[in-house]
């Protein structure tokens, strides 16, 4: 069985349907590319994996290590291993950024995390979390809390997005961490550039997933594809 089995699943936003009968699992260890466009679903579905609040399927399964997570409130998810890391990075203040990468995790040594991130940690360990740190390090910093967890799985939400973006070097360095760990990834995306460093990729268009595979195959069709129904790049005929 996949650590992670989604199964028809549905979200709707008032009248809005965000997600409909959407279907997707990831492997133990597995790096999964989830390429799409903005309003397309990515998001929607990070937030109902992860359990919060305001987000709860209308329809369908989420399996988690064999269990079923839909009614999990989101702290309950990550007991189970489910670790996101948000596209707003770095949300405690007032506390160092050595007490920030050991908040939820026992290795005495958060170092080697900042250093995974391309941060020196003998300049970050002690500053402060705090405005005084660009947004670019924040993402960093929220990377290497995610790296220090070795969750089973780890949701990056539009890693490359922000001030100061991390660049493709960074990303595959964290992914490479991730997987050495042994945890699963979920990389959501919309540059084909980027899924391409997976080892299985999907593309959701219009709440649905319309494309499965290696990343080659899915990035090419991604970007060779429109659809004419609902105007989405990279969409393809077989759209919902």
């Amino acid at each position: 069985m996949a650590l992670l089995e989604i199964t028809n699943l549905s979200f709707q936003a008032g009248t809005a349907k965000l997600l409909d009968g959407l279907c997707l699992s990831i492997e133990a260890a597995e790096v999964h590319a989830l390429l799409g466009t903005n309003g397309t679903g990515k998001s929607t579905l990070a937030y109902l994996i992860a359990g919060c609040e305001g987000y709860r399927p209308t329809g369908g399964t989420i399996l988690f290590d064999g269990q079923s997570i839909q009614t999990l409130k989101i702290h309950e998810r990550a007991q189970l291993g489910i670790t996101m890391a948000w596209q707003e990075p770095v949300r405690f203040e007032g506390i160092s950024v050595a007490q920030y990468l050991t908040l939820k995790n026992k290795d005495p040594e958060p170092a080697p995390f900042l250093e995974m991130v391309g941060l020196d940690p003998g300049r970050y360990l002690t500053r402060m979390v705090d405005r005084s740190l660009s947004g670019g390090e924040r993402k960093r910093i929220e990377l290497a809390s995610i790296l220090a967890l070795r969750p089973k799985l780890a949701i990056f939400d539009e890693p490359d997005s922000g001030i100061d973006m991390l660049s493709i070097n960074d990303i595959i360095n964290v992914i490479n961490a991730c997987k050495e760990n042994g945890s699963a990834v979920l990389l959501i995306t919309h540059r084909e550039e980027i899924a391409l460093i997976a080892d299985q990729a999907s593309q959701i268009c219009r709440g649905r997933i319309v494309c499965s595979g290696s990343p080659e195959k899915v990035a090419a069709y991604y970007k060779s594809r429109q659809c004419a129904a609902c105007a989405v790049e990279g969409c393809g005929d077989d759209c919902p």
